[in-house]
């Protein structure tokens, strides 16, 4: 009997050692602060744009969804459209119509949209990407999990905003820059990227004149 109890024992505290290994590690909690707090969270530290290329960040992948032929462009596409474009084999996107909030525009059809980093990729590899692994720069440069982190806008405003921050860029429509403070905060607290001090004054200014405004971010796995 004393055998078999020891016997048991040693199972049960084996099973004990190997459970935490089964369990996945629960996801990050949401958190939601005031603009003006939020910015405070964000690390201040220098930039630096030593050793960028754009190729570091791979995109677009296949998307969050491998087997819908489809990659991070298209399916951030088809989640924003506000009426849903055709989408015929090879994943080729007919019709539909968006709206680009940066600059107020209805836009038809999908070619004349680009995909905008919120935190742009050589601003990210400035606050701290240059420090990643390629799979996490894959996994930045393609962020579904976060609403904010990818927006489909006018191909002009896109590339108009380039690599700037919000100390020296905001959209053209000047209804919108509350919230275009607040994502760009978002996305960096999400991916614990840095901001310099010229960055961060005018972030502390703009969440002055956004007293209602909140940011919500969920830490990115």
């Amino acid at each position: 009997m004393l055998t078999l109890t020891v016997v048991v024992r040693g199972l049960a505290a084996a099973s004990l050692a190997v459970l935490p290994l089964t369990i996945p590690a629960p996801a990050h909690a949401a958190e939601t602060l005031p603009l003006a707090e939020a910015v405070t969270s964000l690390p201040v530290d220098s930039e630096s744009r030593d050793g960028y290329n754009r190729d570091a960040f791979r995109h677009w992948n296949t998307g969050d969804d491998p087997s819908d032929g489809c990659n991070t462009r298209a399916e951030v596409l088809l989640s924003e459209a506000v009426e849903p474009p055709l989408v015929e084999p090879g994943c080729r996107l007919t019709g539909g119509r968006w709206w680009s909030y940066y600059d107020q525009m209805w836009v038809t059809p999908a070619s004349g949209l680009d995909i905008d980093h919120m935190v742009p990729l050589a601003e990210s590899w400035d606050s701290g990407a240059s420090a990643w692994t390629a799979q996490r720069r894959e996994a930045y440069a393609n962020d579904q999990g976060a609403e904010t982190s990818l927006v489909a806008v006018t191909a002009r405003s896109n590339r108009s905003k380039a690599d700037q921050d919000p100390a020296e860029w905001l959209p053209p429509a000047a209804g919108v820059h509350c919230r275009y403070v607040a994502e760009w905060v978002a996305t960096k607290l999400r991916w614990s990227l840095t901001a310099d001090e010229t960055e961060v004054t005018a972030l502390r200014e703009m969440a002055a004149d956004c007293p209602d405004r909140t940011v919500t971010y969920e830490l990115a796995p």
